[in-house]
């Protein structure tokens, strides 16, 4: 019996998946003058989970995303979490540290940046405090840290 434990990751283009966000004011204050590039050069890997959303790579800052979820997740809500894995596409070209186990989830720098973002542009789409809370809202946070989050970006 033999098992292969290094498969090759198919990836796909940014772009050819979701198309416009080059013409996003929100993604163009991510990137600058460089969005189309970046957004050109993004890739893409698509994975099957019930059970995950998407994020970005800590290795070589490429894009996950979950099938189920884009097939079967809200639409705007997959939106916005596009905008908060751009900030985290940014921060990793940065050379940041995405995954700093020195903080709480909810007390990341990069995080409260990505979530800070997202936010913003939830409420300029219209969503109101309420629908930002729940967009917010996630399995892996407690009511604790929701309630820290609101608190951050003034949403109580």
């Amino acid at each position: 019996m033999t098992i292969i434990r290094n498969p090759k990751i198919r990836f796909r283009k940014f772009t050819d998946y979701f198309k416009g966000f080059e013409k996003v004011e929100t993604v163009k204050n991510i990137f600058g003058n460089d969005t189309t590039k970046v957004l050109d050069k993004l890739k893409v890997e698509f994975f099957s989970s019930r059970f995950s959303y998407m994020g970005v790579s800590n290795e070589d800052g490429h894009l996950m995303v979950s099938t189920y979820y884009l097939g079967h997740g809200n639409e705007g809500d997959i939106y916005l979490d596009v905008i908060h894995e751009l900030v985290h596409v940014r921060q990793f070209l940065e050379g940041k540290e995405l995954f700093d186990d020195r903080y709480a989830y909810v007390d990341r720098p990069t995080e409260i940046e990505a979530y800070s973002t997202a936010v913003n542009e939830a409420k300029r789409i219209g969503l109101t405090n309420i629908e930002i809370l729940e967009y917010l809202k996630t399995e892996w946070m407690s009511e604790k840290d929701l309630s820290k989050l609101s608190n951050i970006f003034n949403l109580a």
